[in-house]
Parts: structure tokens; sequence; C-alpha cells
């Protein structure tokens, strides 16, 4: 079973226990993106969460935008990236963005 299939039985299984259940997917990257498109997280209300969308770089980001999206209900669409500038200033060949995803699981 691949990575991306245990987040959505976890997702399912979550859901079947009556938690409330986000998920965050990949949509986009552009230059230097430590995960590809269709990566997934998902996040249940107690905090717990399997997956990831950036190798943890920004996971604690989107976590948090999934609690609040299992809240309020509302889906979003979140934008992180590094200039070309800023990635060389750290030791990084070029930049990048990644754009993730983040629904409740109804």
């Amino acid at each position: 079973m691949s990575g991306e299939q245990d987040v959505l039985i976890t997702a399912r299984d979550w859901r079947h226990e009556g938690r409330d259940v986000a998920l965050a997917t990949v949509i986009s990257t552009w230059g230097s993106a430590p995960r590809p498109v269709g990566s997934q997280l998902v996040v249940n209300n107690d905090g717990q969460f399997l997956g990831s969308v950036s190798g943890g770089c920004i996971e604690g980001a989107v976590i948090q935008e999934a609690m609040e999206s299992m809240a309020d209900g509302k889906p979003r669409t979140l934008e992180f990236g590094v200039s070309d500038d800023q990635a060389w200033e750290v030791g990084l060949a070029c930049g990048g963005t990644i754009k993730v995803f983040v629904e409740r699981l109804d």
C-alpha cells in the first residue's frame, strides 16, 4: 500500500469513528519543492496527522489551517514560497513555490 493510500484510508477510518477530518493536497509546485503534486496530509480534530505535503517545512502551518477548515467548513488554498535570492542565501540552488488545497471531509 502506498503512502497516499494510507492517508486516504486513515481519513476514512477517522470519519467512521466520528472524528472531524481535513485533507491537505499539494496542487501545484514550481522550482524546488520537497514533495510532488498529489502528496497529501490528513488531520483530525484531535490534532493527529498522517502524511506530508512538504517533508516538514510547512506542515505546522498546514495543520493549523486544516484545524480552522474543520471549524469553519471552508476550504482554502495556501501558497508558500522562497525566492531564488532567499534560497541562495541559505545554500539552496533555487527557490520554489508550493500550493496546497485544504478541505474538511464530510
